[in-house]
């Protein structure tokens, strides 16, 4: 797997620290019933956490179906069930911190993890919601933590053709949708230009969440 990494010296040099929750996190109301969560700059020193999952993850590539023609995924992947250990400590804390902080408003803890490898511009994720599971008919919340390069993260209401927010996740931002944001709403990730290096994505969902 051969990428640039656009990494400074210094924060490589840095420890990976998580910082707080609480009142750091900005809440975003949406419409029916839906909202998500920013906290910019959760994970400090990331290019650690970049460097070892880019490395340690068995990163696999997905083939599906579109219309007549079978087509690669534009993005590598990689699901941590519930029973496996994840491929880093630093996201068992993160994991655990999130549980945490929302357990109270979302009724039960953050069990399984789902990475996302973004290698470069070309790499996307279409308009869609996590609507596999519970998901389908109940609210739920996914937490996103992202490192390397920034990538926009765009959502819009189901069934509406119009981008009606763009937040631009940055290295060691944390993202969070919630109640009804998976059902009504729907995010992606846009293919770029710009020429831009690796992303990963940390998806933590809830039991029977996909």
């Amino acid at each position: 797997m051969s990428m640039v990494l656009q990494s400074s010296l210094l924060e490589l040099a840095e420890e990976m620290t998580l910082g707080d929750l609480g009142t750091s996190v900005e809440r975003r109301p949406l419409t029916r019933g839906a909202w998500v969560d920013l906290r910019t700059g959760w994970l400090a020193g990331g290019d650690t956490l970049l460097v070892a999952l880019l490395r340690d993850v068995p990163w696999r590539s997905e083939r599906r179906q579109m219309y007549d023609s079978v087509v690669d995924v534009p993005r590598l992947t990689k699901f941590y069930a519930e029973d496996e250990a994840l491929p880093h400590p630093l996201l068992v804390q993160a994991r655990e911190a999130l549980s945490d902080h929302y357990e109270s408003e979302l009724g039960e803890r953050f069990v399984t993890a789902g990475l996302c490898l973004y290698r470069d511009g070309h790499d996307s994720v279409a308009w869609h919601g996590d609507r596999f599971g519970r998901s389908t008919s109940e609210d739920t919340m996914v937490a996103i933590l992202s490192v390397g390069s920034p990538r926009p993260l765009a959502l819009r209401p189901r069934d509406d053709g119009r981008t009606a927010l763009r937040l631009p996740l940055g290295h060691g931002d944390l993202v969070v949708m919630g109640g009804s944001c998976q059902r009504t709403w729907d995010h992606a990730i846009p293919k770029t230009a710009k020429g831009v290096g690796p992303r990963v994505s940390i998806q933590f969902r809830a039991r029977g969440v996909r």
